[in-house]
């Protein structure tokens, strides 16, 4: 795909960009778009149930900060910015291995301010 999917992640009163990548889950989350759900925190994460089923593809033990990803046990959209209740240092890493499929722009670290409960929008930028 030659041009890039932005997307717009909106969370409490954070708003950022986001760029998909070509994977499978990137086409299965940009067709499921706009979404929204109640966050919930896990550490230095925001994750939420979202109806897209898929397996693991390329699956990462540990992810990168701004990295978004789908947790194929939970059916989970992630947003990685710090660490984890199961890191190791200042490691990033999800309960178990994830489909990276996006990446934020700019400082994911915006999120720390959004507290559990808080309402999540994924959409479409410029929709």
């Amino acid at each position: 795909m030659s041009e890039k999917r932005r997307i717009t992640i909106t969370a409490g009163s954070v708003s950022v960009e986001a760029v998909l990548n070509d994977s499978k889950t990137a086409d299965a989350i940009w067709e499921a778009l706009p979404l929204e759900a109640r966050g919930s925190r896990w550490g230095d994460e925001i994750y939420f149930g979202i109806p897209v089923r898929l397996g693991s593809e390329n699956p990462k033990e540990v992810v990168d900060e701004g990295d978004l990803a789908y947790w194929p046990p939970g059916h989970a959209f992630c947003i990685f910015w710090g660490p984890t209740p199961a890191s190791q240092g200042d490691e990033i890493r999800p309960a178990s291995a994830v489909n990276v499929f996006g990446k934020i722009e700019g400082d994911a670290t915006v999120f720390s301010v959004v507290r559990s409960g808080a309402k999540v929008r994924v959409e479409r930028s410029g929709e």
